[in-house]
């Protein structure tokens, strides 16, 4: 076919200028919406130009028109005032000889643009195109081969050159220049693609397999290998599909590549080939699969009516992703137990629930000790012995960040409960030993120690009947805590083994360490006492009292009388009471001695010496409260040991109560101040004191007057 190249039909007739016309007044014609020109001859819808100026024609009259035109017959004038584009004109070519120049001129022309433009892949495309379309396909293949020595890595070419040897059904031509280009450039997955779907459209469907399996070589992106197990769909080759697609799973190991493995197998009814990409792939991956994944495996049991399965996915997947990346699971899983769960299935998502809530609240504070406490509880509930140990853990590796004790006492706890649960529930003892030494030197013993983590330890090996490991604990306890409880606890276990030699170095060393320290010989003593041995327990209390210091010395006296009481040693026991009266005048000393010699030793006699003496020492030193206080025991006593006449003789010594007044110190200037104080009066004291009482009153009152000008009569009193 020769192109048909128009000829020009001569030169247009020219156009006279436009003019802007305003339509006269007048109703227009209904429906109408063309604007007809005067009258006058022109084109339609365009007047004649009248002011010679053409479309630079100029409104010389502003004002509004009375009778205005709408928008839309605006812009349908517009569009009728449009001029037409000028098209090029049709040339015809009407023998061989001006073909032939044609073609001249026009590759003439082709090849000066490149050469001038040699790396414009836009101009060697069109000249190879135009040869295309003269049926010069020689010299058009010729154009493209030269194009790609230019660049042979321009895609474009390759394309357009592969386009017209498909599009003038050249399939060899096409097949040859595949094979070049995909050895050239392999990795470009656009030529691989149209080669395999030209060869399926030709229907050689082996050689459109050899182009895949060429292709798959090179182990391209997940579509390469899709497309090829649709391929092998298409022909109705689901085993060939399968092995690719197990090919595809092999070289390209990731989660998307599993799922389609498992929708495939799904797809062709292979349940158990389906469930086993899906096991696969948890077992290859495991850390890298997000919920995605478990959920649609979970969801593949559903289908297969495998609910117990899909409950197990769901659990593991909550277990093993992080809690921040399976808000979407966990809201799976919810609905999954609502819909076939049971209680305790229920119960387990409450659970994973309370686990997300406690993992928010470390995430916040790491050390916030009372949360790790409810979730060690939690988990102990559940008794999953692997998740229990990984809770401890991660408890206990959060040590306070301050050499305090009081911020160590609830984290020494989770210790303790550790080692516990180790020992009572797991019954694994060289864990819970560990545990126990681990936490020892983690203990800064320097600053602080606990007497009650060394008890605890020593107490498990006693259980274990590791007496001497027991014993070395205590040792190092008593070298590098050196508290009361660990010398009290370590002669307890002793005694309870009846070493009594041990329990004496024990104590021996508590007195060293805490020598100020009544209860240190208290305990000794009681020590001595239960084993018979009176004259040690009674020289170490000779010992005790003989100490210039003691934190409450009251104690080893009373000890001391309570030993020789308790046996039936009264006599040493009162020669105890007046050391202890000699040493200390303290009125409950007295009252304590009163009552030993009136109820324990039945001896009133001398309550009644040790009440007068108590009497008389703080009368002479004039403190009337606990001379009052001394008659009112002693009082009492007669009424329980007494005769009647006795308690008549002490009732008449009992003091009365009564009101008196004395003046307080005021600063010079001021006025006298006088304040009210109870006090009491004894009948022991003598008249010519009370007399001398009154006339020092008496004295006092006309100091004052004097002081105030004013004339006493009388005189001085003598």
């Amino acid at each position: 076919h020769r192109p048909r190249l128009g000829r020009h039909k001569g030169p247009r007739k020219p156009r006279g200028p436009a003019l802007l016309w305003v339509r006269p007044p007048g109703p227009p014609h209904p429906g109408s919406v063309a604007m007809s020109g005067p009258p006058g001859g022109g084109r339609r819808g365009r007047p004649e130009d009248t002011t010679g100026m053409g479309k630079a024609a100029m409104v010389r009259n502003k004002t509004s028109n009375p009778q205005q035109i709408t928008a839309e017959q605006l812009l349908r004038e517009a569009v009728d005032r449009q001029e037409k584009e000028a098209k090029p004109p049709k040339q015809y070519i009407a023998d061989e000889d001006e073909l032939q120049m044609y073609k001249v001129r026009k590759r003439k022309e082709y090849e000066d643009v490149i050469r001038m433009q040699r790396q414009n892949v836009g101009a060697w495309v069109k000249y190879a195109q135009w040869e295309g379309s003269q049926q010069e396909f020689r010299r058009a293949r010729s154009i493209f081969e030269r194009a790609l020595h230019v660049e042979y890595q321009n895609i474009s070419i390759w394309l357009k050159y592969l386009e017209m040897e498909m599009k003038n059904k050249f399939v060899n031509h096409a097949r040859n220049l595949f094979d070049r280009v995909t050895q050239l450039l392999p990795r470009v997955d656009q030529f691989w693609y149209k080669y395999a779907y030209m060869e399926e459209l030709l229907g050689n469907y082996a050689g459109a397999r050899g182009i895949y399996e060429r292709w798959m070589e090179w182990e391209p992106d997940d579509n390469a290998w899709l497309q090829y197990v649709k391929f092998e769909e298409r022909c109705k080759e689901v085993e060939k599909g399968r092995r690719v697609m197990e090919r595809y799973v092999n070289v390209r190991p990731t989660q998307h590549g599993f799922l389609k493995l498992t929708k495939f197998e799904e797809k062709h009814n292979n349940v158990a080939r389906a469930r086993s990409g899906f096991e696969k792939g948890v077992e290859l991956l495991g850390n890298e699969l997000d919920e995605k994944f478990y959920m649609k495996f979970a969801q593949f049991e559903q289908r297969q009516k495998e609910m117990e399965r899909a409950q197990a996915i769901y659990k593991l997947a909550l277990d093993v992703l992080p809690k921040g990346a399976s808000d979407e699971l966990y809201r799976a899983y919810v609905s999954f137990e609502k819909q076939h769960g049971d209680r305790d299935a229920i119960e387990e998502v409450v659970l994973n629930k309370r686990r997300y809530i406690y993992e928010e609240g470390i995430k916040k504070n790491p050390r916030n000790y009372d949360v790790w406490f409810d979730y060690c509880r939690l988990e102990e509930s559940v008794g999953d012995v692997g998740r229990i140990r990984e809770v401890y853990e991660r408890a206990i590796s959060n040590k306070p960040p301050v050499m305090q004790k009081r911020f160590w006492r609830r984290y020494i706890y989770l210790w303790i409960y550790y080692a516990l649960f180790e020992e009572l529930q797991t019954g694994d003892m060289d864990k819970a030993r560990a545990v126990y030494d681990a936490v020892l030197k983690v203990v800064p013993h320097k600053q602080f120690s606990f007497a009650k983590l060394w008890k605890i330890y020593a107490e498990f090996e006693v259980r274990q009947l590791n007496i001497d490991r027991a014993r070395l604990i205590f040792g190092r306890a008593i070298a590098e805590c050196s508290k009361e409880r660990i010398f009290l606890d370590y002669a307890d276990l002793e005694m309870r083994l009846g070493n009594i030699d041990r329990c004496r170095k024990i104590y021996e060393k508590f007195l060293e360490a805490h020598p100020h320290n009544p209860k240190a010989w208290n305990v000794y003593v009681d020590l001595e006492d239960s084993v018979g041995e009176v004259e040690r327990a009674r020289a170490l209390c000779d010992l005790a009292i003989q100490q210039d210091r003691l934190d409450m010395p009251e104690l080893v006296w009373k000890r001391y009388i309570d030993l020789e009481v308790s046996n039936d040693e009264l006599e040493r026991g009162r020669k105890v009471w007046l050391r202890l009266l000699e040493k200390s005048s303290h009125c409950r000393v007295f009252i304590a001695y009163s009552e030993f010699e009136a109820s324990t030793a039945s001896s009133m006699p001398n309550c009644r010496e040790a009440l007068e003496r108590g009497i008389k020492h703080f009368k002479s030193e004039q403190r009337s409260d606990e001379r009052a206080m001394l008659l009112e025991q002693w009082l009492k006593l007669e009424r329980e040991h007494g005769d009647e006449a006795a308690v008549e003789a002490v009732e008449k010594r009992q003091p009365k109560r009564v009101k008196k007044r004395r003046k307080l110190p005021t600063e010079e200037g001021q006025p006298d101040a006088f304040e009210e104080y109870m006090d009491y009066v004894f009948p022991d004291d003598k008249p010519e004191q009370q007399n001398l009482k009154i006339l020092e009153m008496a004295r006092m009152w006309k100091a004052r007057k004097l002081a105030g000008g004013v004339a006493v009569p009388g005189g001085e009193p003598s």
